[in-house]
This record gives C-alpha cells, sequence and structure tokens, in this order.
C-alpha cells in the first residue's frame, strides 16, 4: 500500500480527523470549514478532483453499471447535482486526469491485473447467478470519464484537465485559482499541506436535491495523533513509499523498525515470498522514526541510515528517495509565479511545447535537496525475447503484503528483498513525428480545457497510450478482446494525426522530380499499454499508424483549422473513414438521425469485423429498439424496469459497444471534430440496462420486430432505415475462417522491425505471379511508368505457338500501389481488417482471389469482383463468373454462409434483398463515398450542413482561432 493507504489509515484510526460537514452552510457562512475568511455574497469554490470522484458523479454504486452504463441516470444525477451547487452558492471545477504519468505506470500496471480479475468474477457471477454483482466489484463501465466530463459541460460546470503530473498540477490549480478547498480522496494530498480537504468519497446529494455533505479531513489532527509535526510530512511520504520509491524497496527498512521482538518479526518469510508488513504498523513506526531524526535537512545522513541494510542498487535507492523528498517538497510549497503567458500558473513549458512542473526547492536550511536527474535510470537488461542489451526503466513490482505466515524465525531479512524485480518493461523507440506548433497549441488548449479526448494529446507529445480493463469474458472465444477489436481505428487515427497520408505524397512528389525511386518513409510508430487475454499490461505493444486507401486525408494543421466548406467536409470524410462507414446514407438523415450517428459507425463497424461474428441479426435489432425508445430518457422508469436473469453475452456486447464509442469519441476529436460534442452524448443513444431487457425479449421471448418497438409501427420503421444504412454495400453472405486469438505479446524493438524492400512495384495481370518485389524480365513485354507517367517500354520474345497472349506486364513507381505496408501488431485479424494494410490495385487484388482463394480487403461483393476481372482483361481466362464467385469464396455453398447463420438476413431472402433492399445491387457498391464531390455535397447534404453550421459545433474553432491570435 505504502503511501495510498494512508487515507484510509487517517479514516480508521483517527476518527477525530474526520469531521462531517453540510457545503451548503459553510457558504452561506463567512468561514471555511472553521477556519479561513471569506468574502460576503461570493461563492465557496470547490476544486474536485475527478479521478477520486468518478464513482461519485456517476451516481453511485448501484447495480445497473455492470450492463454497459446507465447514462440518463447519470445526467439526472448531474442535472441535481449542478443545481444544488448553484442554488446553495458554490461553485464547482472538476479537475480530470489527462496525463500519461508515465513515473506512475507500475502502479496503473497493478490496479490492471487486480481489475482484470475482478472482470472474471463479474462474468462468473453474472453466468452463474443471473444477477449484478456486488458493489465491492464495481468496475467503472468504459467511457464512463469521458461520458462525465461531456455531462458537466453540457451544465455548464467548469472543467480542466492534467497534462504531466496530475497531482502536482491539481494542487497548483488549487492554489493559484484560489479555490476553499479540494475534494479528492487520495493520500498525496492528505500529505501536501492542503489546508482545507474535502472527502470524495463520502460526497452525498439527499433525494430532495437540497442538502450537499461530506467529510472535512483535518489534517493538524492527524499530525496531533501521530506526534508528529506537519512540517516532516515530506520525509514521512518518502519513507512510506511511493511511485518513485516504492515500498517493496524500503521493505528491509519497514522490518528494520518492527525489531526481533515484534509480534509480526515471525513473518517475513514464506516460501521465498517477499511480504511486507500491515499498513497501519508500518504508518505508526515510520512516524516515529522521522520524529527521531535529528537533523532533517541533512538527507544523506537519513538515505545512509534507511538503506544501511540495503544489499543491492543501494546508491539507486538513496537517489530515489531523494527525489520522493524533493517531489513531496513542490507539492507542499506554493510553485513559483512565472512571468509570460503560461497554461497554468507556476507552470513552465517542455521541450514539446506543454506546461511542465517548475522545480521549487525550500529554504536550503530547512531541507539540502540535491538536484539528480529527474528521470528513470536505465538500465541494460535481457528482453522478454532473450535479446540482451534491450533499454528497459527498471522498476520493481510488487508482490503479495500483509498474508497470514507460518512461526520461521531468521535472524536476518533474506537477500530476495533486495532483489529487484520488474512489474513492467518499456521499450524504446523513435520519436514520433514533429507536429505544427499552432496545431498543437490548439491541441493543448482543448486538451487543458477538457473539450478534447486526452488519447489525442498524448499521441501527439508522448506517442503512447494507455488503455484500461473492461469487463470480458476470457473464457468466451466467440467475441475479441476489445483493445484488439478498435486498434484499426486507432491505426487510421495515427494516421491523421501524424499526416501520415500527406507525407508519403511529398515523397512521391519529390521523387518524381528527382526522377528517382520514392525514398522509404520510416513507419510511425504508438505504443499501447493494454491488458487483455495472452497479453499482460507489464509491456507495450508497438502500432503502426496507417493512411486511408481510398483517399488522401490532409495535413492536421488543415484539418483542423481549415474554414473553408471542403475541409469541412473533409473532417467528416476523415471520421467515417476510421469508422469504416463513409458510405452515402450513413450521412442520409431521414434513415440516420443526426444524434444516432456515432451509434451507426459503431454498430457497422463491428459487423465488418473479419474471422468471427461479432454482432447477430437479433443483437443488432437491440441496439437499435433501444435507441429508439421513449424509455431511455426516463431514468426513474429503468430504475423500476426488472431482470430477472442477466445475459453474460449481453453484458459482454455493452462493454464492446461502449468500448467503441470511445474509440469514436477519439476519432471525431483527432479528426477536428466533425460531430458537435452534443451529437457524441452516449445518453442520447444507449442504456445498458434498457439494452439487456430489449436483447432478452429478442434472444429468450423471440418477439417479432413490431413487439419489440412496443408496439410502435413508426419506430419499427425507423429501425428498419436504420439497419438497412448500417447494412449498406455491406456483404455478409460468408465470414471468413475463425481466427485465433494472437500469442502473447509480440514487441518490436527498432532493430527488428524489417524494412520494407526499396524499389519498383510490380503489377502482375499475368498468372501466378507474386506481389513483392521485382519479377524476372516477362516475355510478353511491358513498360515502366512513373507515377502513373509512361517512361519506358520493352518488347517481348515470341510466345509459344497455340498459346494465348497476355496483356503487357506494367512496373508501377510512385503510383496508388506503395507495396506492403507494415502494421506491426499482434493480432493477424486486425492487421487483415485495417484498409491500410494491403496497397492492393484492382489487377492485384484479382490475383489475390484467384490463387489465394480469399476474399481481397473490403471487397464488396460478387458482382463488383466480376466488373474487376473484366475489366482487367482477364475474366474469359477463366471461365464463367460463378467460378470467380467460387474461387473468391463467396458463394453461398455451407450451411455456414447462410444470412441467418451470420445474424444479418433471413434464410429466404438474398443479401441483396436485406431489409427492404428488393434485390437493389447498388446497395453493394462499397466503394461510393459518403462525400463524393467535396463542395457538391456540403450543399446537398442536410445532415452535414446541420452539422457544420454556424453555432455550435464551430464554437470550438473560434475559440482556437482567438487563441491562435492571441499567441501570435
Amino acid at each position: 500500500m505504502g503511501v495510498q493507504g494512508f487515507q484510509e489509515y487517517i479514516e480508521k484510526h483517527c476518527a477525530s480527523a474526520v469531521v462531517p460537514v453540510e457545503l451548503q452552510k459553510l457558504a452561506r457562512g463567512s468561514l471555511v470549514g472553521g477556519g479561513r475568511n471569506r468574502p460576503p455574497q461570493t461563492p465557496l469554490r470547490l476544486l474536485v478532483d475527478a479521478e477520486n470522484c468518478l464513482h461519485r458523479l456517476y451516481g453511485g454504486f448501484y447495480n445497473d453499471w455492470v450492463s454497459g452504463g446507465q447514462w440518463n441516470h447519470m445526467l439526472s444525477y448531474l442535472a441535481s447535482l449542478s443545481k444544488a451547487c448553484f442554488s446553495g452558492n458554490i461553485e464547482l471545477v472538476v479537475f480530470f486526469n489527462g496525463a500519461l504519468e508515465k513515473p506512475r505506470l507500475h502502479e496503473w500496471v497493478k490496479k490492471q491485473i487486480n481489475d482484470r480479475q475482478t472482470a472474471q468474477q463479474i462474468m462468473s457471477h453474472v453466468q452463474n447467478k443471473g444477477t449484478p454483482p456486488p458493489k465491492v466489484w464495481f468496475l467503472p463501465p468504459v467511457c464512463m470519464s469521458h461520458c462525465i466530463r461531456l455531462a458537466l459541460l453540457r451544465f455548464r460546470v467548469k472543467v480542466a484537465q492534467s497534462i504531466e503530473d496530475h497531482h502536482q498540477e491539481v494542487i497548483a490549480f488549487c492554489r493559484e485559482n484560489g479555490f476553499h478547498g479540494l475534494l479528492a480522496y487520495d493520500s498525496d494530498y492528505a500529505l501536501c499541506n492542503i489546508q482545507y480537504y474535502f472527502s470524495a468519497h463520502a460526497l452525498k446529494l439527499s433525494r430532495n436535491g437540497k442538502s450537499l455533505t461530506t467529510n472535512q479531513y483535518l489534517m493538524h489532527e492527524v499530525a496531533k495523533q501521530l506526534d508528529l509535526n506537519p512540517s516532516r510530512f515530506v520525509i514521512f511520504a518518502a519513507l512510506l513509499g511511493n511511485h518513485i520509491l516504492p515500498d517493496e524497496d524500503l521493505a528491509a527498512f519497514h522490518w528494520s523498525l518492527l525489531g526481533p521482538d515484534h509480534p509480526l518479526a515471525s513473518l517475513k518469510v514464506r516460501a521465498h515470498q517477499l511480504v511486507l508488513p500491515p499498513c497501519d504498523v508500518v504508518i505508526k513506526a515510520v512516524a516515529e522514526y522521522v520524529r527521531n531524526i535529528q537533523d532533517i535537512g541533512d538527507l544523506d545522513a537519513v538515505a545512509k541510515d534507511v538503506f544501511k541494510r540495503s544489499r543491492s542498487r543501494t546508491e539507486d535507492k538513496i537517489e530515489q528517495f531523494k527525489r520522493a523528498v524533493e517531489y513531496y517538497s513542490i507539492a507542499s510549497k506554493p510553485p513559483l509565479i512565472q512571468h509570460g503567458p503560461t497554461p497554468f500558473p507556476g507552470m513552465r513549458l517542455n521541450q514539446f511545447g506543454v506546461p511542465a512542473i517548475v522545480p521549487h526547492y525550500p529554504h536550503p536550511q530547512m531541507l539540502n535537496i540535491p538536484q539528480p536527474h529527474l528521470q528513470a535510470k536505465t538500465v541494460q537488461v535481457e528482453d522478454p525475447s532473450g535479446n540482451p542489451g534491450g533499454q528497459v526503466d527498471a522498476k520493481v513490482s510488487s508482490v503479495s503484503a500483509g498474508s497470514r505466515l507460518s512461526q520461521i524465525n531468521t535472524e536476518q531479512i533474506p537477500s530476495l528483498l533486495s532483489v529487484p524485480t520488474r512489474n513492467h518493461m518499456d521499450i524504446t523507440t523513435p520519436p514520433v513525428p514533429m507536429v505544427a506548433p499552432e496545431v498543437l497549441r490548439v491541441a493543448e488548449h482543448r486538451h487543458r480545457k477538457g473539450l478534447m479526448y486526452p488519447y489525442v494529446f498524448q499521441v501527439l507529445t508522448k506517442g503512447e497510450i494507455k488503455i484500461s480493463i473492461s469487463i470480458e469474458d476470457e473464457a468466451n472465444k466467440d467475441l475479441p478482446p476489445a483493445a484488439l477489436l478498435y486498434r484499426p481505428i486507432r491505426q487510421c487515427v495515427y494516421g491523421v494525426l501524424f499526416s501520415l497520408a500527406e507525407a508519403r505524397k511529398k515523397a512521391e512528389r519529390l521523387a518524381l522530380r528527382k526522377n528517382r525511386f520514392p525514398t522509404e518513409i520510416p513507419p510511425v510508430l504508438v505504443k499501447e499499454w493494454a491488458a487483455y487475454k495472452g497479453k499482460s499490461p507489464q509491456t507495450p505493444e508497438l502500432v503502426e499508424a496507417l493512411a486511408f486507401r481510398e483517399w488522401t486525408c490532409p495535413n492536421l494543421k488543415k484539418l483542423w483549422l481549415g474554414k473553408a466548406v471542403e475541409d469541412k467536409n473533409r473532417r467528416m470524410r476523415a471520421f467515417l473513414a476510421c469508422m469504416r462507414s463513409d458510405t452515402p446514407a450513413m450521412l442520409n438523415p431521414s434513415n440516420v438521425p443526426t444524434h444516432l450517428l456515432v451509434l451507426c459507425c459503431v454498430l457497422r463497424y463491428l459487423l465488418q469485423w473479419p474471422g468471427v461474428r461479432i454482432l447477430r441479426r437479433h443483437e443488432l435489432d437491440a441496439f437499435l429498439a433501444q435507441a429508439l425508445s421513449p424509455k431511455l430518457y426516463e431514468p426513474d422508469q429503468l430504475q423500476e424496469l426488472k431482470i430477472e436473469s442477466l445475459d453474460p453475452r449481453g453484458i459482454q456486447l455493452g462493454a464492446l459497444f461502449m468500448s467503441g464509442i470511445d474509440m469514436a469519441l477519439f476519432a471525431n476529436d483527432a479528426c477536428g471534430q466533425p460531430i458537435p460534442w452534443e451529437h457524441c452524448c452516449p445518453w442520447m443513444y444507449f442504456d445498458g440496462k434498457l439494452f439487456q431487457s430489449k436483447l432478452i425479449k429478442v434472444s429468450r421471448e423471440k418477439v417479432p420486430l413490431i413487439d419489440l418497438c412496443d408496439g410502435q409501427a413508426d419506430q419499427a420503421a425507423k429501425l428498419e432505415k436504420m439497419r438497412q444504412s448500417i447494412l449498406e454495400g455491406l456483404n455478409l453472405s460468408r465470414q471468413a475462417h475463425p481466427i485465433a486469438y494472437p500469442p502473447p505479446a509480440m514487441h518490436f524493438y527498432p532493430a527488428a522491425v524489417y524494412p520494407r524492400p526499396v524499389g519498383p512495384i510490380l503489377t502482375h495481370h499475368g498468372r501466378g505471379r507474386g506481389l513483392g518485389g521485382v519479377q524476372p524480365m516477362p516475355s510478353q513485354g511491358g513498360k515502366l511508368e512513373i507515377a502513373g507517367t509512361v517512361v519506358g517500354q520493352w518488347a517481348g520474345s515470341k510466345r509459344g505457338r497455340g498459346r494465348t497472349a497476355f496483356p503487357l506486364q506494367v512496373v508501377s513507381v510512385g503510383g496508388p500501389a506503395r507495396g506492403r505496408a507494415r502494421g506491426i501488431i499482434s493480432s493477424p485479424a486486425a492487421s487483415r481488417f485495417s484498409r491500410g494494410a494491403k496497397y492492393y490495385t484492382k489487377s492485384a487484388a484479382v490475383w489475390n482471389i484467384r490463387n489465394q482463394g480469399g476474399q481481397p480487403a473490403y471487397a464488396a461483393s460478387a458482382e463488383e469482383i466480376a466488373q474487376e476481372l473484366k475489366a482487367s482483361g482477364d475474366s474469359g481466362d477463366h471461365g464463367s463468373e460463378e467460378h470467380e464467385k467460387s474461387q473468391s469464396g463467396l458463394a453461398e455453398d455451407s450451411s455456414d454462409s447462410s444470412p441467418a447463420e451470420n445474424g444479418v438476413s433471413d434464410e429466404s431472402k438474398p443479401v441483396s434483398e436485406l431489409n427492404g433492399n428488393k434485390g437493389d445491387i447498388r446497395a453493394s457498391n462499397q466503394t461510393e463515398s459518403a462525400l463524393n464531390n467535396d463542395s457538391k455535397m456540403c450543399n446537398t447534404t442536410p445532415h452535414l450542413n446541420a452539422l457544420t453550421t454556424d453555432g455550435s459545433c464551430n464554437r470550438g474553432e473560434n475559440l482556437d482561432t482567438a487563441v491562435l491570435k492571441k499567441e501570435e
């Protein structure tokens, strides 16, 4: 537990320091918490750390969270909370954690491991009992933090977001902006001299919405009971164990404080396992030790005494101890105020142009703190693949603590206590590409104001993200992990953020001007920390950014800041392309209402996953029916809704769907926010409990569509139109063979990343040719093209008698076929699913179908393939269209190829007639874009015009423009 156990210790052992308060009464008086004067008639200003308060802002631990979240219930609670604060003269500012926080990565890894175990317990409980799990197993529904942020924006509650170090920035923001108190639940705040500190976990709003109560922590009482001067809290916090100096490195010191005569002295060792003393025992012992330090300014002497029993890495531990003291000293003292424009008072800009904490050192007579290197020391260790010499961050893992052990007496602590064990290993990657300064300023502004998904800024400045655990049944082989399922979306988003398409286009143009082969662009790699079946959170995966295959996306500066009509259209098309939903029907408001666009994009994406079936037809109908139900907006009625037995598959589908919404919010913000945030809010189209009830009706009770829509014919008609739009252009008559789950973690170091071959790309029209590399000179002749321009040709030798001539071979350089892109991912399914994974030309796709028997990426239908064969002049070579269908695997010749088996149509109807298409084959033409002609479509698409009016959707853009003008 270390320092994190101190908060719980206060509540259990310092009862006099925990005082109930009613915030409205504090707001009506002139004193805050019985101490600080406040001018009359001014509001009581409280800063809320959302990281510690998410479950309270969500509305509590009511048990319907397990089905995917009840977002209208959350919205109703936040409406009552904001109303109570407004009427009670209380001003809230909610501070969200938007920082990557690499120094705290080992804490995040521990949490993911615990949450993963909890998720399996939840699924086992639901499968065995069919009831919601107990509240002690509460796991935040996916996307909960962002849903709360959007809801607070709706109720005009101010929000902010951290950038580098969440705790330090919360403390600095609280002090420099004149807040009267901090509402949180974290030991770091308790130990950092926060004068008016209130409990976020005890925050309660009465049913009538008139009383808002919580607890106040009186830290002077805590210091009195510990008999410890508050000025010594910084050393006390450093010696408890924290994110800088883990408590495992302090285990020998903690055991030495107990002494050989302590009742727990015999519990040191069992089966070569590191054991830590109980947290409350450690707190009392460390407090007594710190109280007896003669000179707290001589840190070298203190460190020498603390680590005198250390048997390895002593110098590293001493340096970490000094850094920990420095960290808590900075947090305990007001930071220096910098002159000039800075994002936060007391902050400066780092090498990325983003805020970083300004080191503030106490008076030298108080603490003699040297200035060590602030980054983790890099050591040479052996990587998991057995390749020595890899650079990793040496961290220490936590192992079992406080367990009851047998009567084994040892005089010395075994050497195992000093042996470092890593619980995460970082990977050195090339730096991410540079981003335009004005784009970074806009991204930083939106991030700090809580107006942008935090992944965007993290990717642009750090090149890595953390993906938290969701509720998944690891024993279920039918549904893939969410981290893998939505990785192709993230790959496209990375390509948008780093302007990958334009970089390749520039390289091709440069090669054309200099009459040479295009130089290979180094891959853009993003580190993803995640945990799922077969993958531990202790190591990251390197994922390559990919560009769109269908069109060239403009650079990020133009995509975000462009004001022309075409720029607005490109933002929308970029988002739709990321979500695999770039079809005309998605922008038809008569079929897809504006507020349901995100819903339909996620459902369409789920239907396109290869290998395994994600959604069946009745499950798709359940999603659409609950989105159209009037009950969605009646949280009180939904609370009265009774579900006898929860559906385990429905719980997993709800979590997968909300993970898709999470990625859709990420993609929307990365593409310049073409969809206003008001139309992205999940409470407009999803409720987990309502989805459960609809799914049970359609799966167990087999009710018809009209009954699923509560007998409302208009709802059923809308559902049919939405389903038809979602399925437009999708050929789901045959699924690919099931793809096995990936092996555990595939890591790619820079030296192990194989370069793509540099040279001309051969586009074949002949039989039996390969797709990559330069082939021998064909006997039938050919021609050389550079970027579509013929620069040379050659004649072939005479062919044998009686043999049919083949078309000329074409060697293309710099054209649309750019060779094979490298998706450095651990999932072959995700690699094949990504549009950018292979840059096929039409003829190459035909060759692949004929010779490998597989379907090319995103082939729309058998008719389209036949047209491509005919256009390539090769269809006559292999017989009829029926033969091509059988070769490509699209013919319905097996039981698992029937429409009903794939959950998208009835057996009595062909796919082209699904959902009222009446055999119209135009619906299967997936190559048509929702925005074929930018300037024309903007004027003819009412939905797009509604999204790009000068109203709410342009407010962020105008704000960004004002910011840029001011800064320039």
